[in-house]
């Protein structure tokens, strides 16, 4: 190779060394770069040539779009050409086949096959999807790549265990729960989104517990039972959590926009419009939280709103819809459920109940065949009731949180005469339908409401059996309240001429806020729906959301500096209506309640510790008049911590006290001095005549 180098190198000298005439000019005797004789080349190919051998051939190279699909029938040629429609109409949903081969013994095939994609892509998923297919009671497919039969075949004899990560101690994640006085704590982001904080909802004024400097690059989104806070990064996702709000994982997805957590809070959704240059899909994947590992990754073909995948109550199962297609998969195999989607011509959406592993959907009318609202049961997929719609334009569905009422909100087309020409029907206008499921009663039964109005916004309350809606036309904008008893809907009241846009009900139920948002000035109004009467009208201009806490004490109303640019600050009210605090913030972006998780009591526990309030009204009385007090919160404060460091260094003497004790007896001769000095309490009852009253009975 030297010798090579010298040679190139004296033919170059030649060619500059000559002249425009054609002359060559003489620069004396050439140099000798030749290698002595006795030199060795210490230099490997793999050095001199790393990045070249990498991309040298392999005899596996161009068959990674071939699967070999094992435990296939072994059937005659009077059967091949079935078998054959069958097997294609099975793999020929995870891409386009070119080519498929049957190996044959005699007349009868082998019992395995070849299937050839146009993709690598297309085979890699065929694997994930089909291995492990069930295609009777008898033949149960076992898929691979092509190219794993190399791959396990150079397994090496000498297995070496990986090495364990050390045990990373991230804290308490639900320490906010044993907060003695139960505040509830909230993330803000304000400077135009460069600052971000973690505060504590106290009394006069917010404590501050983290704030930190470019915390995050767009906004926070806290996890479903508040134990993670996910920050947006260009070059992912970093998930915080801890007494100190420490980095607890990372999870690395370039250009992530949209996430979602599952109910366990035990995976992570991220989801990325940015194009990648690798074969396995990126769009959408699914992590493992605790160990951050990528779970399974989807494309992204269609635009659909987000949360794409919607998990079930727990977490063990979740889906998504694709054309004629409902999928639902399973944790933590990640899995199609059953190894097969149903399918569903037209389904439009879904949606899980917020308890049960129930699905419901619907799909819009075909021809003849009227629209229908379908619950199934998972995982066995049975039908529990089907509902039949006609002239319908579209369906929003809403689930009552504790999964005992399904509305579904119908708009309809009014029909008007048909057109003897076309024999078609003419449609005149628009009218609306709530079609109220009772899922907790036998068979399902359903009800149905008619309005005539336009509908604005539906809610249910959380916890009990009213809903409410905004119907009718600025300015006579009504609010109407109806309740659901012994099978029958029943209007409660309608509140009419309102400035409201949005409703949004208090956590624990009861209380609701009509709030007229943006272009509706942020007109406030406070509800209680028991009786439906109004407890404050008041307002918050411009206001551009409004949220209640996960107690539903308090309600905080805001100006975002995303959709306003003037007059940011957020306002924090009371569940009556009366304004608690006014915090302007310079460009205020986000503010987000920490979510709690569930509460573990059953609900004849919390019925009984409603029953006996009045046990505790004296003790929280006299914290609520300590807190009214002139003295300064940092007294306060300073107080508490002295008080908590006595008596942590009492009862450290006592221990102390208590240990020494035997010791302290076998010195002083057995005698316990302790309690020697104890003087001896008798007790004695002392009566006495208080009065004497004389009283004359009739005879």
């Amino acid at each position: 190779m030297a010798a090579d180098r010298s040679d190139s190198e004296s033919r170059r000298q030649k060619s500059d060394s000559q002249n425009q005439d054609g002359e060559f000019e003489d620069f004396g005797e050439e140099p000798d770069f030749s290698d002595p004789d006795e030199y060795e080349e210490d230099v490997t190919d793999e050095e001199l040539l790393g990045d070249l051998l990498k991309s040298k051939p392999k005899e596996s190279d161009g068959i990674d779009n071939i699967i070999v699909v094992d435990n296939v029938p072994e059937v005659g040629p009077d059967r091949q050409e079935k078998l054959s429609k069958v097997i294609r109409k099975l793999f020929e949903k995870f891409g386009k086949i070119v080519n498929e081969y049957y190996p044959t013994d005699g007349d009868k095939t082998k019992g395995y096959i070849f299937i050839e994609y146009s993709s690598p892509v297309h085979a890699l998923e065929a694997v994930k999807m089909a291995n492990g297919y069930k295609l009777d009671k008898l033949h149960t497919f076992s898929v691979n790549l092509f190219s794993d039969f190399d791959k396990y075949g150079n397994i090496p004899d000498d297995w070496e265990p990986p090495n364990a990560k050390p045990f990373k101690d991230v804290g308490n994640l639900r320490y906010f729960l044993q907060e003695t006085d139960c505040f509830d704590e909230y993330s803000v982001i304000y400077d135009g989104g460069e600052r971000t904080a973690i505060l504590k909802n106290s009394p006069r004024e917010p404590t501050v517990i983290e704030e930190r400097t470019r915390w995050t690059e767009t906004y926070v989104r806290w996890s479903q039972q508040g134990s993670y806070l996910a920050t947006f990064h260009g070059k992912g996702i970093a998930l915080w959590g801890g007494p100190k709000f420490e980095q607890i994982m990372r999870f690395s997805h370039p250009g992530v926009q949209l996430i979602d957590f599952s109910p366990c809070e035990r995976y992570l959704v991220t989801f990325s419009p940015l194009q990648t240059n690798s074969e396995e899909p990126s769009a959408i994947i699914i992590w493992d939280i605790r160990t951050g590992q990528k779970k399974r990754g989807f494309h992204c073909e269609t635009q659909s709103t987000w949360p794409i995948f919607k998990w079930n109550p727990d977490g063990a199962y979740f889906a998504r819809i694709s054309p004629d297609t409902l999928s639902v998969y399973e944790t933590p195999s990640f899995g199609l459920l059953d190894k097969k989607s149903l399918k569903i011509t037209g389904v439009r959406d879904f949606s899980w109940s917020p308890t049960d592993n129930l699905i419901a959907y619907w799909v819009p009318e075909d021809q003849n065949v009227p629209a229908r609202v379908t619950l199934i049961q998972m995982p066995s997929r049975q039908e529990v009731c089907v509902k039949n719609l006609f002239n319908v334009a579209d369906c929003k569905m809403h689930w009552q949180k504790n999964g005992d009422y399904l509305c579904v909100k119908v708009d309809r087309y009014s029909k008007a005469k048909k057109m003897e020409e076309k024999e078609q029907y003419k449609y005149s206008g628009m009218y609306y339908n709530f079609e109220l499921f009772r899922i907790r009663e036998k068979q399902i039964p359903v009800d149905k409401l008619e309005v005539k109005e336009s509908v604005m916004a539906f809610a249910w309350e959380p916890t009990g059996n009213k809903f409410a809606f905004i119907h009718g036309e600025s300015p006579r904008i009504s609010v109407s309240f109806y309740s659901i008893r012994a099978g029958k809907v029943e209007l409660i009241k309608t509140l009419e001429r309102r400035q409201a846009n949005h409703l949004f009900w208090s956590p624990a139920g009861q209380f609701i806020v009509l709030a007229g948002l943006r272009n509706m000035n942020g007109v406030l109004e406070f509800v209680d729906a028991s009786d439906v009467t109004v407890m404050a009208n008041t307002e918050h201009f411009m206001a551009t959301d409004v949220e209640w806490d996960p107690t539903g004490r308090y309600v905080v109303s805001a100006v975002s500096w995303w959709g306003h640019k003037v007059d940011n600050a957020y306002w924090i009210w009371s569940f009556q209506g009366r304004l608690l605090l006014k915090q302007p913030q310079e460009r205020f972006c986000q503010l987000q309640w920490r979510p709690r998780p569930q509460c573990l009591l059953s609900t004849e526990e919390l019925k009984g510790l409603k029953k006996n309030m009045k046990k505790y009204t004296e003790q929280f009385e006299s914290v609520d008049r300590l807190r009214q007090s002139n003295v300064s919160s940092e007294q306060i404060e300073k107080r508490k911590t002295l008080m908590a460091e006595f008596k942590k260094f009492r009862e450290e003497k006592e221990e102390e006290l208590d240990h020494y004790k035997s010791r302290r007896i076998a010195l002083r001769g057995g005698v316990d001095t302790d309690v020697l000095y104890e003087e001896e309490i008798d007790e004695e009852v002392v009566e006495f005549l208080l009065k004497v009253e004389e009283k004359v009975l009739d005879e």
